[in-house]
């Protein structure tokens, strides 16, 4: 929990409201016996912007579906798509990922407009929605594939993110030090198709409705005034 605030604005960072720790269950890492797995044939290694306001930025904070959900719902991201990233297996499938043995966590790529919303901004919005203080593991999901991870796009991504999390360190923001890897962006293999808009498409599930919903909630009330509407 936060035991006091922090501001980030260029190089000074500001945090505003409460920190909730999210709590992803091992439901997300259970593959639905209605659909088979399929690698992926696609994969991002780099990401070149047509429009100079926007921008990129790829995060693991455990389950995809719960990162995706809140993201979504942020003003100023333009798109989430979820993945793998940060491993040496190409194309992975998801069972491949959840078997922990291919390197990739699962992550969500974002791209944002850098007029609307600051990186700085997505910094807090990550780190106030997951627990970043647990190696490899996210509530009760276990395994590198459940890391808190940032893979920055540019350097200032990384100078701003490096800043943050020393910052948090310093100020002892939480009772453990934070985990977060945080390292450059090197591929991106979208998630197989019913992964993708999880939470929107199959929000009467149990899982969405017991351990999304709950997290999209306190998010919402934490950052009303960023939320989409």
């Amino acid at each position: 929990m936060l035991r006091t605030t922090l501001h980030i604005k260029s190089e000074l960072l500001t945090f505003t409201g409460l920190l909730f720790a999210s709590v992803c269950m091992s439901a997300c890492s259970s593959e639905p016996s209605s659909l088979k797995m399929e690698k992926n044939s696609n994969e991002t290694k780099v990401t070149t912007m047509s429009n100079a306001a926007s921008d990129t930025v790829t995060f693991g904070a455990g389950c995809f579906w719960c990162v995706e959900a809140i993201f979504q719902r942020l003003k100023g991201v333009e798109s989430v798509k979820s993945g793998y990233s940060g491993g040496t297996i190409k194309n992975p499938s998801y069972k491949e990922v959840c078997n922990g043995t291919t390197g990739h966590a699962e992550v969500c790529q974002l791209v944002y407009n850098k007029a609307v919303i600051s990186f700085e901004e997505l910094l807090e919005v990550f780190w106030k929605t997951h627990d970043p203080t647990t190696l490899n593991r996210q509530g009760n999901d276990y395994g590198t594939q459940y890391r808190s991870a940032i893979f920055y796009h540019n350097e200032e991504q990384k100078i701003l993110a490096e800043k943050y999390k020393a910052k948090l360190n310093d100020i002892k923001a939480y009772e453990n030090p934070i985990v977060t890897e945080i390292t450059a962006f090197s591929n991106f293999y979208p998630a197989e198709d019913y992964h993708q808009n999880y939470f929107n498409a199959n929000g009467s599930e149990s899982y969405c409705r017991f351990v999304i919903q709950p997290k999209v909630e306190k998010f919402e009330k934490v950052f009303k005034d960023k939320v989409k509407h």
